[in-house]
């Protein structure tokens, strides 16, 4: 295997984004009743990948792959797609430079090179994207190890807006909630690149990412524009708890559609 690191991170570009707080009304279907995420060890699966990455497809697949096998466990997946390939003969629909940026995050947390496809679990270990056995080690070792702080969300859809409403005891001033708008499955048909002629598959993917501070927001909702082609059985909602210094996942939950 062979990692694509096209670049050297220097200045590190905050990545954190306040999250808008605000209410609609015509609220009209029901994505989730409150979830919790519970007191139970729990996995929080971040990759960074790329259509433009000939590397890419099979952590792509991967992912996929684990998304079934522990549907029924506190393992929670988000695919980031990075904007930094998009130079070099095809653009990622679904990359963003806010992607790129929470990569650069981790490499300076984690004090590794920056490299698709790149893994990092709970916030605090990275490796190959595409390596099962590294991957599924760490699943089973933090499933065991970690406690989950308690989150509360449940989320309703209008003709416009998704509306996340969300409740946390934690109150770390360190910490912010990180709550992602997630495609559970999509595909393309590259036409360019190193992928050229390939038809990709992709899970989990992170198409928006609210970051509250938890010091000053406990509680409250955050709202994301309704995707085009919605369609409620292929999206849902992920929220985690991280320190913004270490790195370290402390909770996270998700909200299924009823």
């Amino acid at each position: 295997m062979i990692l694509r690191n096209l670049f050297t991170v220097g200045t590190f570009t905050a990545f954190l984004f306040a999250g808008s707080a605000f209410l609609h009304e015509n609220q009209i279907t029901k994505i989730s009743t409150d979830v919790s995420s519970g007191n139970n060890g729990f996995a929080v699966l971040e990759l960074f990948t790329s259509e433009g990455c000939s590397s890419c497809p099979p952590a792509d697949e991967l992912m996929g792959q684990l998304e079934e096998k522990y549907k029924d466990q506190p393992v929670y997946i988000l695919s980031y797609h990075v904007d930094y390939w998009n130079r070099l003969g095809w653009k990622d629909r679904f990359s963003s430079a806010e992607n790129s940026q929470r990569q650069q995050l981790y490499s300076r947390t984690l004090r590794s090179q920056t490299y698709t496809p790149q893994l990092v679990v709970n916030g605090t270990t990275g490796f190959v994207g595409s390596d099962r056995k590294a991957t599924e080690h760490a699943i089973e070792s933090v499933l065991l190890d970690s406690k989950n702080t308690d989150i509360n969300l449940s989320a309703t859809v209008s003709s416009k807006t998704i509306s996340v409403t969300y409740k946390t005891t934690e109150a770390d001033p360190q910490s912010k909630l990180l709550i992602s708008l997630v495609e559970k499955k999509s595909s393309t048909q590259v036409s360019g690149g190193e992928n050229e002629g390939h038809y990709l598959k992709h899970y989990q993917i992170v198409h928006k990412q609210e970051q509250i501070p938890l010091k000053d927001h406990p509680e409250g909702t955050t709202d994301f524009k309704l995707p085009e082609n919605f369609s409620i059985k292929n999206w849902e909602i992920i929220a985690f708890i991280q320190n913004i210094k270490t790195g370290k996942i402390s909770g996270a939950a998700k909200t299924e559609i009823q």
